[in-house]
C-alpha cells in the first residue's frame, strides 16, 4: 500500500507545483489576493506531498512529529494571504474578473483530481495522509469560491469579493492546521504509549 500511496502523492505534488507556477503568474498580473493565497497553497501542497512520500517508511513517532510540523506549514498560506489582503484593504482595486474565474476553474480541475486520488488513503498513514487530503479538499472549496468571486467582480467591479475569498482561504487553512495538529498529537501519544508498554 505504501508504494501505491507514495506514487499517488508524488503525482499530486507534481500537479500542485505545476499549477503554482500558472496561478502565481496570473495572480501577480491581475493583482488578486485570493489567487495569490491559492498559488501559495499549491506550493505548500506540493511540499506536503513530497514530505509524505519521504516519510512513509518512518516510525509512527517520526510520522507524528512530521505531522505536527505540517500543521505549521498549513498556516503559511493564511499568513501570506493576510499580508497580501492588507495591501488590498488599503487600495481595493478589482482584479480582472474573467482571468480570476478562469484561473479558479483550472485550480478546481487540479484540486478535484488530487482530492479523488487521495480520498482512498485519507484514513491510512495517520496525520500525514490526513494533511494531504484535508489540503486537497480545502483547495477544492477555495477554487469554487474564486470562480464565484470572479463572477461577482464582473458585475460589481469591486475588489471586495476577491478580498473576502482570500480571507476565507486563510481561515480554512487555519482550521486544517488545527485538525492535523490534533491528529498528529494523538498519533504521538499512541506511539509513546505503545513504546512504554512494550
Amino acid at each position: 500500500m505504501n508504494l501505491n500511496l507514495r506514487s499517488v502523492v508524488i503525482v499530486v505534488a507534481a500537479l500542485n507545483l505545476a499549477y503554482f507556477g500558472v496561478e502565481v503568474a496570473v495572480a501577480l498580473a491581475i493583482g488578486s489576493v485570493s489567487l495569490f493565497a491559492d498559488s501559495i497553497d499549491f506550493l505548500e501542497d506540493a511540499s506536503i506531498n513530497l514530505l509524505i512520500a519521504l516519510a512513509l517508511g518512518w516510525s509512527a513517532t517520526g510520522r507524528a512529529r512530521l505531522g505536527m510540523a505540517l500543521a505549521g506549514i498549513l498556516l503559511i498560506p493564511g499568513l501570506a494571504t493576510l499580508w497580501t489582503a492588507w495591501g488590498k484593504f488599503v487600495a481595493p482595486m478589482p482584479p480582472a474578473a474573467l482571468l480570476l474565474s478562469l484561473a479558479g476553474l483550472g485550480a478546481l480541475v487540479i484540486n478535484v483530481s488530487c482530492a479523488f486520488m487521495l480520498a482512498r488513503f485519507r484514513t491510512h498513514g495517520g496525520s500525514l495522509t490526513r494533511a494531504a487530503f484535508l489540503s486537497a479538499r480545502n483547495d477544492t472549496v477555495a477554487s469554487v469560491a474564486i470562480i464565484v468571486a470572479g463572477i461577482v467582480t464582473s458585475y460589481t467591479h469591486s475588489g471586495w469579493p476577491d478580498f473576502v475569498v482570500g480571507l476565507g482561504i486563510a481561515a480554512m487553512n487555519a482550521d486544517a492546521a488545527r485538525e492535523v495538529w490534533r491528529a498528529a498529537r494523538d498519533e504521538h501519544r499512541t506511539a509513546d504509549s505503545e513504546r512504554t508498554s512494550s
